[in-house]
């Protein structure tokens, strides 16, 4: 193999690791309204971002709360280096502030979890078309059109595990069906990575933790003016400019501390 085989090669392997498309999963923790109302801001942060990378970013699915916040939303991301860039911002985020709503001036907390799915061109997962579940309906389309005329609206159970995915943002039902066959195998890939890495966690020493959905890495104090990332023990301040999307000297530091530890 000459050198310019191996660097197309090389480019093959880092393609597959790093591909260019994923799926960011946001969801409300604990704290009720405050936390939808934050999985919705942190949504916002990271679609903001994208746009600053000229990244293209859709909302797939979104289960809206009473004040608009989001419940739980999946987001189709894709860009250069999009899960590179993106990949250790998976876990429990926590925001500390006074919400509007609060009349004695209590400071609140309130968690919301990311998950980072990519999407990959090559997957081992093999889904069964007897293990799926499919459930079709109404659905908005662009700009409110196409409500409550056609069934576009997918929704996609895998009995085995119980894994449920939606998509509702596309205006044909097969274009939904496969964003949400998509999701399905990216979060399947995902819960057979967790899986494989728990068995072998005792060798798995990194510095910034497993990339668990349930590990608390972040908090957003508000009052404070502050973000602190609980793996690298670092802190940025100006929360607004951060929330408006300017993450990057965020996801630059993961990436420094997120090397293997030899």
């Amino acid at each position: 193999m000459d050198w310019q085989e191996w660097k197309k090669s090389q480019k093959s392997v880092e393609a597959e690791e790093f591909p260019n498309e994923i799926i960011l999963e946001v969801r409300a923790g604990a704290g009720g309204e405050e936390a939808a109302l934050f999985a919705k801001k942190l949504a916002l942060m990271y679609i903001l971002y994208a746009g600053l990378k000229n990244w293209s970013a859709k909302v797939l699915y979104a289960s809206e709360s009473s004040l608009g916040g989001y419940k739980e939303a999946a987001i189709e991301m894709r860009g250069e280096g999009a899960y590179e860039k993106l990949r250790f911002e998976t876990g429990v985020h926590r925001i500390q502030r006074i919400p509007e709503t609060e009349k004695m001036g209590r400071v609140h907390t309130s968690t919301a979890s990311v998950a980072i799915l990519p999407i990959r061109k090559k997957t081992k997962i093999e889904i069964k078309p007897g293990d799926l579940e499919i459930e079709f309906s109404r659905s908005g389309g662009a700009g409110g059109q196409n409500v409550n005329k056609v069934e576009t609206a997918v929704r996609i159970i895998h009995k085995p595990t119980g894994i449920d995915v939606r998509s509702t943002a596309e205006r044909s039902q097969l274009k939904n069906r496969e964003k949400a066959m998509s999701i399905l195998s990216a979060k399947l890939e995902a819960k057979s990575d967790e899986e494989e890495s728990a068995k072998h966690s005792l060798n798995r020493k990194t510095q910034i933790g497993t990339a668990d959905r349930s590990e608390k890495i972040r908090t957003y104090n508000i009052l404070q003016d502050r973000i602190t990332d609980h793996r690298i023990k670092k802190s940025w301040h100006n929360i607004e400019k951060i929330l408006g999307g300017e993450i990057e000297p965020i996801l630059n530091a993961m990436r420094t501390y997120g090397e293997p530890v030899v």
